[in-house]
């Protein structure tokens, strides 16, 4: 399974600056999660593939099996979303941020959002109805039927061609709101994605995959929004 836990492929929808929303989508309402990692263990994160520790006020991700990244998780129910975080690549030189429903059988793994970072890109992603949707996942791996497949992706990535210095950190804010989503990156508003699958009713867990030897991250926070 490595081909897949990796960044993802996209078709790829190539942001204009005039095609993103220079105002937030949405508002900050209830907090439902904050963490600094002011302390020696993971607190609620779980660490579902080895390895995820925190240490000197961070969280760090390391990927310690050769076919799947390190997977850190926090459990929150959540519909329409903002989520702000900082990271640093530290050794790593890609990372996602995946939204997942486990109950949902409809997709892979019941992935159902994901923004993915790459020291030259960020790209946005309807897991639920583009990628990982049963059907079309099954279909990538037929090479019958992988031109076909391409098709049905038309409309369900992004991409944000930026640079991801390593080595410094970075400030990430993404809002999901009904079937919309924007990121912004270092205060900047980068990408933007409207697909069916991102209005998913429950997303009930948020997680960082890490590819590589390393990616920090601090001050992870949730609101509800509207």
């Amino acid at each position: 399974m490595k081909h897949f836990f990796g960044l993802l492929i996209f078709v790829p929808t190539f942001c204009l600056a005039g095609d993103i929303p220079s105002k937030p989508l949405a508002q900050k309402e209830e907090l439902i999660f904050s963490d600094d990692f002011e302390r020696e263990d993971l607190g609620e994160w779980k660490s579902i593939i080895p390895a995820f520790t925190v240490k000197d006020g961070v969280l760090k991700g390391e990927q310690a099996k050769d076919d799947h990244g390190a997977v850190g998780r926090v459990y929150r129910p959540m519909k329409d979303v903002i989520v702000e975080f900082k990271f640093k690549l530290d050794g790593s030189k890609q990372f996602n941020v995946v939204f997942d429903d486990k109950n949902y059988k409809g997709s892979h793994a019941g992935h159902i959002v994901r923004v993915a970072f790459t020291p030259t890109q960020i790209r946005l992603g309807d897991d639920k109805e583009g990628i990982m949707r049963n059907d079309i996942f099954k279909m990538r791996r037929d090479p019958k039927q992988k031109t076909a497949s391409i098709k049905l992706l038309e409309g369900r990535g992004f991409v944000a061609k930026t640079t991801v210095e390593s080595g410094q950190w970075h400030d990430v804010v993404i809002e999901i709101v009904g079937d919309r989503m924007r990121v912004s990156f270092d205060g900047d508003p980068v990408g933007y994605l409207q697909s069916p699958g991102l209005a998913h009713e429950t997303k009930q867990s948020v997680h960082f995959t890490v590819t590589g030897s390393g990616v920090l991250y601090d001050d992870v926070k949730i609101w509800k929004a509207r």
